[in-house]
């Protein structure tokens, strides 16, 4: 892509800070209608990342109820508000997190050390209006979920990192992209075991994305955060262990993971001797040399 066609492409979008401020969002809010598909984004040809056509931040402004009805769909809140918007306890919501009846949206560490989930209140509040979910919301646990978190259930993580990959998935648009995102959600080693050739696996590595948030590596937020990422479950490894191999198959055919190239080995040839002009030519042969001297 030549240089004035690049500039005109980026002319018509705007970088993610500039499209969150011309749609009223704060930089999670964006982040999160961007992964939630609520806000198209488009390829940064010129320096990579993503930008927002400006056509689609006209299309946003001209929905009805514009900017409440975006701000709204990605208000997020951790368990405490999502409590009170279902008018029910934190413990009683906690547990009904845990059996995977509400799914994360997003995670963070705070600066105690300790995991907050954070949840859509658009969703939560859909669940307690759906009378199905009275009894939960009002009765006893019922006795089977009741057992289920006595053993410890706890299927945030999972149920997250589901979401998560959905949210990437979304994002991706190359082969080799699908592929690095069921691979983010897979421990190295188990990487290593699917795609056995160093070059792929160097290659995947580069569309394999990190965990999400802003945190520094190395910090326990941070090694909690690639904990969070990593499926652990059996039956969650065993599936993104196929999706992972389905989706190799087709990024190979797309395009094959480069490979060094091994250079031909260069020719010596040795050079002609030098020749003296008043040297005397070596006679061509024994029998040349011996008609010579016999002056035949």
């Amino acid at each position: 892509m030549s240089g004035s066609t690049v500039t005109a492409s980026r002319r018509a979008s705007l970088a993610p800070s500039h499209a969150a401020r011309e749609l009223g969002l704060k930089r999670r809010e964006f982040e999160l209608a961007v992964n939630l598909g609520r806000i198209r984004t488009v390829t940064d040809e010129g320096g990579g990342g993503r930008r927002v056509a400006r056509t689609e931040i006209e299309r946003l402004r001209s929905l009805d109820g514009f900017p409440d009805t975006l701000r709204d769909g990605v208000r997020a809140v951790a368990g405490t508000e999502a409590a009170r918007l279902m008018d029910v306890s934190e413990a009683r919501f906690k547990r009904l997190a845990r059996l995977g009846l509400i799914v994360p949206v997003l995670f963070y560490v705070n600066r105690y050390g300790a995991l907050v989930w954070i949840y859509l209140a658009d969703e939560v509040g859909q669940f307690a209006a759906d009378e199905k979910n009275a009894p939960l919301l009002n009765g006893r646990t019922p006795e089977p979920l009741k057992k289920q978190l006595d053993t410890g259930l706890d299927l945030r993580p999972r149920n997250w990192r589901g979401r998560h990959l959905g949210f990437m998935l979304r994002q991706a648009e190359d082969p080799w992209e699908r592929a690095g995102a069921f691979a983010a959600l897979l421990d190295p080693a188990l990487i290593a075991d699917v795609v056995k050739d160093p070059y792929e696996r160097a290659h995947l590595n580069r569309f394999r994305p990190g965990p999400p948030g802003h945190t520094s590596p190395g910090t326990p937020a941070a090694r909690l955060a690639e904990q969070l990422m990593t499926a652990s479950d059996a039956d969650e490894i065993d599936w993104l262990r196929a999706d992972l191999a389905a989706a190799l198959a087709e990024a190979r055919e797309h395009r094959q993971a480069p490979r060094p190239t091994r250079p031909s080995a260069p020719v010596h040839t040795l050079p002609e001797p030098r020749r003296d002009a008043a040297e005397p030519q070596r006679p061509r042969s024994l029998l040349h040399w011996l008609r010579r001297c016999r002056g035949v």
